[in-house]
């Protein structure tokens, strides 16, 4: 990935408890040679000082839009013009609704009316305040609007909440940085991807399932469409916005997924199936809610279940149009050996194998991801240690892309 040598990059600091980490934010880009100016909100200095600030950054830090020695030269005009990348991190809820409404009541918010540079936002607050409707909607218009976001992160917080509201961790906000910075490497691909858990009905109330969130195929979709490819997912049950650019087509089962794969896959150059389909169905479905009977001597039921069609195998077998094929494999035990039979035994062009044993992968920010792919009669591999899916995402896509040009 491309470095930050040399980039000028202007962070804001809205008022947050977060606002410590992004010091480690600063280091991160200081390393990699980057330009780095920063801009204080007022509430930010009750978090941060502007002392440890400028001797991290190794620039004067902006805290005024009314500071008399900076504003002789305009200088909310010459940072907005000096920036290639605006970061906001933290973004707190009311930095967020301020810049939706194109406010410009302080430096910050006038730097980023000010400037032609791409933003981006890290949201950190309390979890209640960020599934209030109102933020969601403040998100999304400025999504709409070329404002990009990374995260937030769920856990525990500082006020005692455990949620979705912290942010980013300062790693993962480094990675979209250089995220902001790739070339459009992949203009004039098509993908198709298959994303989250399918939903195979007992009855009009349960179903069966499994714990996939979609995050790493979503994290693809997003990578390859920053990269210039036209993506679009097939996504089961994920709770997840849509990445920027991304078509999105929901689906509930998996020969829901199938029939969309199926009309998809002949139109696109590259198909992953990262989804986690169901093996099994129900063989039948019953009308109304199955009920316990009162009567029954035994406390248990029996479910006979019929195997699901193979997606992935089905458009690795395709004799027209067939796209280059990529498939997933999620184990909880010799993870390798599984992975390479997979790849032979349903003609895939490569397979991504994690360990999902004890919770390992599924519903986490960040996973390990074992690469393998066919030469000739001859299976290569290539290990990706533990990192954020958005990192693993961008490997994974260089890695296909390697093999789908040969």
């Amino acid at each position: 990935m491309e470095n930050l040598q040399n980039k000028n990059i202007v962070i804001g600091i809205t008022g947050g408890i977060a606002a410590y980490k992004t010091i480690e934010l600063i280091r991160l880009l200081k390393k990699s040679q980057a330009n780095v100016r920063v801009v204080l909100t007022p509430a930010a200095k009750a978090f941060v000082t502007p002392l440890t600030l400028q001797a991290i950054s190794g620039n004067h830090v902006a805290e005024s839009l009314l500071d008399p020695s900076a504003e002789l030269a305009m200088g909310h005009i010459e940072l907005a013009k000096w920036a290639d990348l605006v970061v906001i991190a933290p973004a707190s809820a009311d930095f967020i609704a301020r810049l939706r409404v194109g406010m410009a009541n302080d430096l910050l918010s006038t730097l980023c009316l000010a400037t032609s540079a791409p933003i981006l936002l890290a949201p950190a607050m309390n979890q209640q305040m960020y599934h209030q409707a109102i933020t969601q909607e403040n998100l999304a218009t400025l999504q709409t609007r070329g404002v990009r976001c990374i995260g937030p992160n769920a856990g525990e917080q500082a006020c005692g909440d455990v949620g979705k509201g912290r942010m980013s961790e300062p790693a993962e906000i480094y990675q979209a940085i250089q995220q902001s910075f790739v070339e459009p490497d992949c203009q004039g691909l098509s993908v198709v991807i298959t994303a989250g858990a399918t939903r195979e009905a007992l009855d009009p109330v349960r179903f069966l399932s499994n714990h996939s969130s979609g995050k790493m195929g979503f994290a693809l979709a997003e990578d390859f469409a920053k990269r210039g490819a036209k993506v679009t997912v097939i996504a089961g049950s994920v709770n997840l916005p849509t990445p920027q650019g991304v078509e999105r087509i929901n689906i509930v089962s998996a020969e829901d997924m199938l029939e969309a794969a199926k009309k998809m896959a002949p139109h696109h150059d590259i198909f992953i199936a990262c989804a986690a389909v169901a093996d099994f169905r129900p063989a039948e479905v019953c009308k109304q809610k199955m009920k316990k009977d009162p009567k029954m001597a035994t406390e248990t039921m029996t479910l006979t279940l019929i195997k699901n069609p193979d997606i992935v195998a089905t458009i690795a077998a395709m004799q027209e149009n067939r796209p280059f094929v990529v498939g997933f494999a999620a184990e909880t035990q010799d993870v390798a050996d599984y992975a390479k039979d997979k790849l032979v035994r349903k003609n895939l062009d490569m397979i991504c194998a994690n360990d999902v044993s004890n919770g390992k992968g599924f519903n986490q920010e960040q996973n390990a991801i074992q690469l393998f792919w066919k030469a000739g009669e001859t299976i290569h591999e290539k290990s990706l240690p533990l990192a954020s899916k958005l990192q693993l995402g961008n490997e994974i896509i260089d890695a296909i892309l390697t093999q789908f040009k040969k």
